[in-house]
């Protein structure tokens, strides 16, 4: 049927009274860091009708950091559940921080795949801007180029080459991080 937006009070109050199912759609290390303890892991890149938990007769709400992943989240399922009715967390987990709404999880910071790959890109075209610029080497043109390259074919095809090899690095795995993610002071 549609998307509808729920704020964190009144999920908090549907989850309390066994109302709704929850699924978070943000990657695992950001799930262990922090998570509603009554939600369902599904990362985005997962979500179908045929990885979500049992809804049947409740309400389903879509939730990540912010609510723009959730969002997708929620658009993907209608075009693959026609009919649905869906509701994406306004402001996602840090809204329901904010209302002042328990998390659970190690409390562990982890960066999101999507932002270890901007991370990643934005750090190497910064380097090789400063190298051509003090070198006056042509190698920062060709690093350039590259990552340029990469972006435009991720942005024509929807996959990133980047994000698949930052995914399979040990701190993106899910047994690995207890001991590799920082932990805040």
């Amino acid at each position: 049927m549609a998307m509808h937006t729920v704020d964190a009070p009144t999920l908090k109050r549907w989850l309390d009274g066994g109302e709704a199912v929850l699924v978070d759609v943000r990657e695992y290390g950001e799930y262990e860091a922090e998570n509603i303890a009554t939600s369902t892991l599904v990362p985005l890149a997962s979500v179908s009708k045929n990885t979500l938990p049992d809804y049947a007769g409740k309400k389903l709400v879509m939730q990540c950091r912010s609510g723009r992943r959730s969002e997708v989240a929620c658009h993907a399922l209608l075009a693959d559940i026609p009919g649905l009715d869906v509701y994406n967390l306004e402001g996602g987990i840090l809204a329901w921080k904010q209302a002042g709404y328990p998390v659970a999880g190690t409390g562990n910071f982890f960066l999101a795949l999507d932002r270890q790959v901007q991370l990643t890109v934005g750090l190497c075209l910064l380097l090789a801007s400063a190298l051509g610029l003090w070198l006056a080497t042509p190698g920062g043109y060709w690093v350039t180029g590259f990552f340029g390259l990469g972006l435009t074919f991720s942005g024509l095809t929807g996959t990133c080459g980047l994000a698949r090899l930052l995914a399979k690095m040990p701190w993106n795995k899910g047994n690995m991080l207890p001991s590799i993610v920082c932990t805040p002071k």
